[in-house]
């Protein structure tokens, strides 16, 4: 019989420090799991190469997501309990959907997936998030919603729901020492997602420094720079050669474009921005990310919203990382 030969670039290839690690995806946060139908779309990496394996380096991958999972009902919910009780480690937390404020109700609860063994009773959103958080190496949001509430977070909404980092805390540390790690996005660019992921399992893989992020919990080579600084129709910009109405090849930064305050990252296959207009969204959509906003106390709101809606959000967005003035 002959001997299995093994390719000569997995020889060469330094093990990873764990044989196996599993990534438990709740979407039961508020939300409309989008953003676990945008990452179906990445190709940088895409989420067939990381489970299937193509990935050099990378540990034994296994996505329990309720969304793309084949197993349901009980097959489906054991991974959660199984990594609650401690059975199920390493694992990487991720959070789609906003939190809902379960202690303002009245009676029954906002959001939950599956129920207590023991009591037949619903299990929340927020008690998953209590029991493992604490237990995973890593927690990461996927997009807007859980980064930073949404847009539903405005106030209003009867359900009082947040980011992840205003539940869990803007200083929160995983048991591995990593912060939350926000990928915001309405829905997250797959690729944005992706090559975060990426990272953490190399780095829970011990091959990767701690992983860089701004001061919004962001990996900084993703939202380090503004739109605006990589986009292609930089030249017609610097000629001070405008479009006046969508469609044109033009620079459109007069016509509600995001991008020279925007640092979200809406790329193609190749990289490069899709539309400097497209960040305007996720502005939109991260409106809860400065509390003013949700009010019409706001001198910026006031001042720019009702006349330029999505441009005076976007603008709004960029200006109140700091404290807010007319």
């Amino acid at each position: 019989m002959a001997t299995e030969t093994v390719p000569y670039g997995r020889v060469t290839q330094k093990a990873p420090a764990v044989a196996e690690i599993h990534i438990l995806w709740i979407t039961a946060g508020l939300g409309c799991d989008g953003d676990s139908v945008s990452i179906t779309a990445a190709t940088q990496p895409s989420i067939e190469d990381v489970v299937l394996g193509a990935i050099p380096g990378l540990p034994k991958v296994h996505v329990h997501n309720p969304v793309l999972a084949y197993e349901n009902g009980d097959d489906f919910m054991k991974y959660w309990y199984m990594a609650e009780q401690g059975k199920l480690d390493p694992f990487v937390l991720v959070v789609e959907g906003s939190i809902p404020n379960e202690k303002i109700k009245s009676e029954g609860y906002w959001a939950g997936l599956g129920t207590d063994p023991n009591t037949g009773q619903p299990i929340t959103t927020c008690e998953w998030i209590d029991r493992l958080a604490p237990k995973a190496v890593a927690v990461v949001t996927a997009g807007t919603c859980s980064a930073y509430g949404g847009i539903h977070a405005m106030e209003g909404n009867p359900t009082g729901c947040m980011g992840l980092a205003d539940y869990l805390g803007w200083n929160w540390k995983s048991k591995a020492g990593l912060p939350i790690v926000n990928v915001p996005g309405c829905p997250v660019q797959p690729d944005n997602f992706m090559e975060t992921v990426l990272y953490l399992l190399y780095q829970v893989a011990g091959l990767a420094p701690m992983i860089p992020l701004d001061d919004q919990l962001r990996p900084q080579w993703l939202f380090g720079a503004t739109v605006h600084e990589g986009c292609d129709r930089a030249g017609y910009y610097e000629q001070g050669d405008f479009a006046e109405e969508y469609g044109s090849p033009k620079c459109i930064v007069k016509i509600d474009a995001g991008g020279p305050w925007s640092t979200a990252t809406y790329r193609s296959a190749d990289g490069w921005p899709e539309s400097a207009a497209a960040p305007t969204w996720e502005a939109f959509a991260s409106a809860a990310r400065c509390p003013a906003s949700r009010t019409s106390s706001c001198p910026l709101w006031t001042s720019r919203l009702a006349p330029g809606c999505l441009r005076g959000l976007s603008r709004h967005m960029a200006e109140a990382s700091g404290p807010c003035v007319p």
